[in-house]
């Protein structure tokens, strides 16, 4: 069984494909191009970021590059860990209620997180911190 950080790593190397290939592409042309779900693509999206490889411009387009996404992806990613740290072990519905935050912010904030290895995800599908 795959861990969380070779799932969104994994999905990270498809997204960093398509953009080293195509070059900029919007969300939904990275959804269509990597064949990625929308959370999968948000998770590599956080996991990018964390290492500084992806930026979004003001038209909606992610690049390759240096990124401008940590003020929010590094913010998110510090709600989702401190939900995690006080509660422990929680499921992604409670997560999302505690951190009150969207799915695809969730997603993005795991991928940093997960880029970290500071995230994984059980079999009873409780995520939890490392």
């Amino acid at each position: 069984m795959r861990t969380l950080e070779q799932y969104f790593g994994e999905n990270a190397g498809k997204i960093w494909k398509a953009l080293n290939k195509y070059g900029a592409l919007s969300e939904k042309k990275l959804i269509k191009v990597t064949r990625l779900k929308h959370q999968d693509v948000s998770s590599g999206i956080g996991w990018l970021a964390r290492e500084n490889k992806i930026s979004k411009d003001c038209q909606g387009y992610y690049r390759l590059g240096e990124t401008n996404l940590t003020p929010k992806l590094g913010s998110d990613a510090g709600r989702i860990w401190k939900v995690m740290d006080i509660w422990g072990e929680v499921n992604f519905p409670t997560m999302k209620r505690l951190a009150e935050m969207d799915e695809i912010e969730i997603y993005a904030a795991l991928g940093w997180l997960a880029r970290e290895n500071k995230v994984d995800i059980n079999e009873n599908q409780m995520f939890n911190l490392i």
